[in-house]
């Protein structure tokens, strides 16, 4: 009896959880194996803290590099749907800025294509590295 109501809460817990994740796309954090940057966001609540840079409050996300610390913040966000954001980015000196969209796919990645401005760029072993304008993340 203990087995069979313990599998039953375990099985509504795990149905709950994958609810809410279907339901909040745009909140988690996205990974690109090729390049080693990710995505750390939460475009409903903007309450990410970026971390050694607290000095810049809660923002809706930033899009960082294992490689490099430097990030690039994004300081506006506008959901289209529930499947597109068109976002405003910029560097953590404030010097460039760029427009942006992510967009959740039906095969659960994101593309994240960058628009008009500057190009996302971080320095990998003493080199500035451009990213690509359009680059495909997976949900960890």
């Amino acid at each position: 009896m203990k087995r069979w109501f313990l599998s039953i809460l375990l099985t509504l817990a795990c149905t709950w959880t994958w609810a809410q994740n279907t339901n909040e796309p745009f909140k988690g954090h996205l990974y690109n194996k090729e390049y080693k940057v990710y995505l750390h966001i939460n475009f409903y609540q903007n309450n990410i803290l970026i971390p050694g840079q607290e000095l810049f409050g809660q923002v809706a996300g930033y899009f960082g590099a294992d490689l490099d610390s430097r990030k690039w913040i994004f300081t506006n966000v506008t959901l289209k749907d529930n499947h597109t954001a068109a976002l405003l980015v910029t560097n953590d000196y404030g010097s460039e800025d760029l427009e942006a969209t992510l967009t959740a796919q039906p095969d659960g990645t994101f593309v994240f294509e960058q628009g008009k401005g500057s190009t996302i760029k971080f320095a990998i072993q003493r080199k500035w590295q451009k990213m690509p304008r359009r680059l495909v993340f997976v949900k960890q």
